[in-house]
């Protein structure tokens, strides 16, 4: 793995899951790893369910926009992230490959989306701790 780690979030529409676990990784952990989303078959706008859970918590993914998912993003990334929504990515050795099972939040109110945006970022936190954890200060 680089210095800065790299993350790539799939989903197959990267409307709602994957552009949440992105926005996630990026307000945590800043700019010690480097984020992307995308998806097999990407949506036309990002769900605005998960754009309200965002929101409510202080971060605003409503410039997002969805992204198709390709060879380059993922021969660029470090770890693979799919969002149990059963799309694969291409494999590559020495790549890092996960897949998170979370419920769809595709036609949900927030209401519905809320339990799904904490657990994402509960998953962040610790993948934040196994491959970005934050580096003590130096005192002199």
């Amino acid at each position: 793995m680089a210095d800065k780690p790299s993350v790539l979030f799939v989903c197959v529409h990267n409307a709602g899951r994957s552009q949440m676990a992105a926005a996630w990784l990026a307000h945590l952990a800043g700019d010690r790893v480097e984020v992307r989303s995308a998806g097999s078959n990407p949506g036309p706008a990002v769900n605005p369910a998960a754009v309200e859970a965002m929101a409510e918590v202080g971060i605003d993914i409503s410039a997002e926009t969805p992204k198709i998912l390709t060879v380059d993003a993922v021969r660029e990334s470090d770890v693979c992230i799919t969002m149990g929504c059963g799309d694969t990515c291409p494999v590559f050795p020495g790549k890092r490959y996960l897949d998170w099972q979370l419920e769809d939040p595709a036609g949900q109110g927030v209401e519905a989306v809320r339990p799904i945006r904490d657990e994402i970022r509960t998953l962040v936190e610790g993948l934040i701790a196994e491959i970005a954890p934050e580096k003590p200060e130096v005192t002199a």
